[in-house]
């Protein structure tokens, strides 16, 4: 019986001690997709809510998660013992384990200088152009963030309303979106090039330090070369150069510039909420106006589709609830994703490394 117990004994040790495992290395895979899959939910939740509260005129709001703890404690018992009051005499013992997760999460509000710097001051071309180089839509990426190209206007007529003195002018609109349509055709072709330049007279990493300039290649493609001269045609390429540079500004160009108005992150949002369908009932309480329908041309349609609707959607890309109405976007919209997508993108282009003000900390305990 001794023999016995002893065995129980050990077994209940080569257990506890085969429990000592690193806990870490065998949740870090797991936490890490699960964390990051949960933080891209909530950063697009948060972009889709504040492009209808700006549609809403309500007042939006950004909190970024500055860190995640996530700490783990694993608890082990066993016991032992011998009853003596039965025959014959029995062992009897027990073993426990329990894990538990302590999550903690800090949150950063954007407020302040961090506020004006992120959302409020215009993207630089040298910043903005290089992600077409990565294989993102020029067009996309240019409707969604450049106001205007030389002379060219990137006209918004939805973001107008019906008593606007302007609400007619169409400053060259037309020619903005066929000379976006015509560049991502020459992207596509492999004919648009786009290059970075570190200006001599700057030091520092900062993309306001480079210098970023375009050329397009020829072609003997007799369908692209149209395209390749009607572009630079309407970009005032000249045989003087080889390559345009991109400058930030409005109007007429200097000699061998391209000027590039480019938009705030705020101006940005503000641009595709407009574009939001919101339901009659919404309009006609006075809660939101209703926006001016763009025209037939198929160049300006709406470059996100957000649907409104009392149910829940079945399979939305992403969708929140405000004011009684669930907004969403449809996950077989991929023209919508890829717009949406790029908005993120452009959002964390615009994030600024100044000192942080609040911070909120929220533990979780489980």
């Amino acid at each position: 019986m001794r023999r016995i117990a002893e065995k129980i004994l050990c077994g209940s040790l080569i257990l506890l001690t085969s429990g000592c495992y690193s806990i870490g290395s065998y949740k870090l895979g797991k936490d890490q997709d699960q964390y990051a899959g949960s933080m891209i939910e909530a950063s697009k939740r948060q972009t889709l809510s504040n492009l209808v509260r700006l549609r809403y005129a309500d007042t939006p709001g950004f909190l970024d998660t500055t860190q995640l703890i996530s700490g783990y404690q694993l608890q082990r018992n066993a016991f032992l013992g011998v009853a003596s009051d039965t025959f014959p005499i029995r062992p009897n013992g027990g073993l426990a384990a329990q894990l538990q997760e302590s999550p903690t999460f800090t949150f950063q509000p954007v407020t302040g200088d961090a506020y004006a710097h992120s959302l409020l001051r215009p993207l630089p071309p040298a910043s903005l152009l290089p992600l077409a180089m990565g294989g993102l839509p020029i067009d996309v990426l240019l409707r969604l963030s450049v106001q205007s190209i030389n002379l060219m206007s990137n006209n918004r007529p939805f973001s107008r309303n019906s008593g606007d003195l302007d609400a007619t002018v169409d400053s060259h609109s037309i020619d903005f979106f066929s000379l976006a349509h015509d560049l991502r055709l020459l992207q596509a072709a492999g004919l648009l090039n786009i290059q970075l330049q570190q200006d001599p007279n700057k030091s520092g990493k900062d993309s306001e330090n480079n210098r970023v300039f375009l050329s397009i290649s020829s072609t003997t493609d007799p369908n692209l070369s149209l395209i390749v001269d009607k572009t630079k045609k309407q970009l005032n390429f000249s045989s003087k150069y080889e390559r345009m540079e991109v400058v930030y500004g409005l109007g007429e160009p200097h000699p061998g510039q391209i000027r590039m108005l480019t938009r705030s992150m705020l101006s940005i949002l503000g641009q595709i909420a407009y574009q939001i369908q919101i339901p009659d009932d919404e309009v006609s309480s006075g809660n939101t106006r209703k926006s001016i329908d763009i025209p037939g041309n198929i160049t300006q349609k709406h470059l996100i589709d957000v649907h409104a609707s009392h149910k829940e959607p079945d399979n939305a890309f992403v969708s929140i609830l405000y004011d009684h109405y669930y907004y969403w976007i449809d996950r077989g919209d991929f023209e919508s994703k890829l717009a949406f997508t790029i908005t993120q993108m452009l959002l964390e282009l615009s994030k600024t490394t100044l000192n942080p003000g609040a911070v909120v900390t929220i533990p979780v305990n489980k």
